[in-house]
């Protein structure tokens, strides 16, 4: 156990973010002044702010010492102070240093220094030339449209069945096919009362998931050409329609998506290892994947989007590299690269990520970037999750403009206006201040009260 005792100040949170890099789990005990994980050394620190504002961390009954790196302010400082002396008790180091943040550009930008990255935060040198590279790309994005432009994400939390890796609120839809209907109708009652009152430019429209084209194809139909008509979506509106099961997809619900006007796909194999997709209880062969890709293309689809995750359990660094090879001779105009990481409620738990040795997975992924780099890809969205295997990131590579909601929702600069139980409206201010609205999650709650949902967005949003 490794308790941490704070004194002079109370960055808990910062703390615990630190410490949540080398073990599990964490606790906090602000009555006792303590933060604590669970790990095989038993050590007792102390993270301080002196009356002069230096900060320290040591071990207790220790000397403290200041570092001599270039100064940040003190809420970074006390984590950068103990992330130093962690990586001193354990011999272990992350390739994002001591941030731990989600949205890492942010910071890459605020220090307009990839060089700043590493010597302030103790980024590992490929890390912070990526984090530099995206933020660059994020600003080019978000100027394409303008501030006050409105991006507007609609949830399916439906999957035909669950992944082990995954604890999204979805339902499988096997199990509550009589709840496919009337979801469908209560997202459209909830977007027809909304919609009249929106007088902004739509620049961005994603329908996600969960799995959205888990519906037949009258259900899909008349969800997707109701979002199309109610919303008004023209030739300037990114439409992205996110069909992650290619057991999902077929013919007619690729034609229903051309015809409500959607300029964008997402087909996501995670692996096109079948036996793999088997085990992680996906319902699709990698032979489905090529097949709805290649359909998505007959219907006229330009931009395709596919997800691949590495470090699964069940595969070592060659089998993803073997998928993302597969997937470069497809020629989709965008691919993500998630590293597996811990939800909550998963069936795969945190043993389960972190199986694989971390070199295993950080070379896997350097490699893989390294392949999209010579394919003519290039990162222009990034991000990073508490519980990401071995500290990694997931990062989104495109040949062409990238996705625009994709930018809009991750940097926390551009409004986002959800409808869909579960979903997370946000609003932000001119002084960057960001306020959220959010939407019941249980779906029987939502069908019931899509009315009182709708209400409640009108209002915070001044529509």
């Amino acid at each position: 156990m490794v308790n941490v005792y704070l004194k002079g100040h109370d960055n808990y949170y910062g703390i615990a973010d630190i410490l949540r890099l080398f073990g599990s789990p964490v606790r906090e005990d602000r009555e006792n002044g303590l933060v604590s994980c669970s790990m095989d050394t038993d050590i007792e620190l102390i993270s301080e702010i002196d009356k002069h504002g230096y900060t320290y961390a040591y071990i207790k009954g220790e000397i403290p010492r200041r570092t001599e790196l270039p100064p940040v302010v003190p809420k970074r400082s006390v984590k950068r102070d103990l992330y130093i002396l962690m990586c001193k008790i354990t011999g272990t180091s992350f390739p994002w240093g001591c941030l731990t943040g989600i949205r890492p550009t942010l910071v890459a930008a605020e220090e307009g220094d990839p060089a700043s990255l590493t010597q302030k935060y103790l980024v590992r040198e490929d890390k912070a030339a990526l984090a530099w590279q995206t933020s660059v790309e994020e600003s080019r994005i978000l100027n394409t449209h303008g501030e006050e432009s409105l991006n507007i994400y609609i949830g399916i939390p439906f999957c035909p069945s669950r992944c082990e890796y995954c604890s999204f609120i979805s339902n499988d839809a096997v199990k509550h096919m009589k709840l496919l209907r009337p979801y469908a109708e209560a997202v459209i009652k909830e977007i027809s009362m909304v919609a009249p009152y929106i007088r902004r430019p739509v620049a961005s429209v994603y329908l996600g998931g969960g799995t959205p084209t888990v519906f037949d194809d009258g259900t899909f139909g008349y969800l997707i050409g109701n979002i199309s008509s109610l919303l008004h979506i023209g030739g300037d509106t990114e439409f992205t329609v996110e069909a992650g099961r290619p057991d999902t997809i077929n013919a007619q619900k690729l034609k229903s998506m051309k015809a409500a006007g959607a300029t964008r796909i997402c087909i996501n194999p995670q692996t096109m290892n079948s036996e793999t997709l088997g085990k992680l209880g996906r319902k699709h062969t990698s032979e489905d994947t090529v097949r709805a890709y290649e359909e998505a293309r007959a219907a006229g689809f330009d931009t395709v989007n596919m997800d691949l995750i590495a470090g699964l359990k069940y595969e070592d660094d060659t089998d993803f590299t073997e998928s993302l090879e597969k997937i470069l001779k497809l020629d989709p105009e965008d691919i993500t690269i998630h590293t597996l990481y811990k939800k909550r409620r998963a069936l795969m738990g945190r043993g389960d990520v972190l199986s694989r040795e971390r070199g295993d997975t950080d070379r896997a992924v350097s490699d893989g970037y390294r392949m999209l780099y010579a394919h003519g890809y290039h990162p222009y969205y990034l991000y990073r999750q508490k519980d990401t295997g071995h500290g990694l990131e997931n990062t989104g590579f495109t040949s062409g403009e990238g996705c625009y909601y994709n930018v809009a929702m991750m940097s926390d600069r551009r409004d986002v206006l959800s409808f869909g139980a579960g979903g997370m409206s946000k609003r932000i201010f001119e002084e960057g201040r960001l306020e959220r609205c959010p939407c019941i999650k249980d779906v029987t709650g939502y069908i019931a009260s899509c009315e009182e949902m709708a209400g409640r967005k009108i209002g915070f949003f001044d529509l």
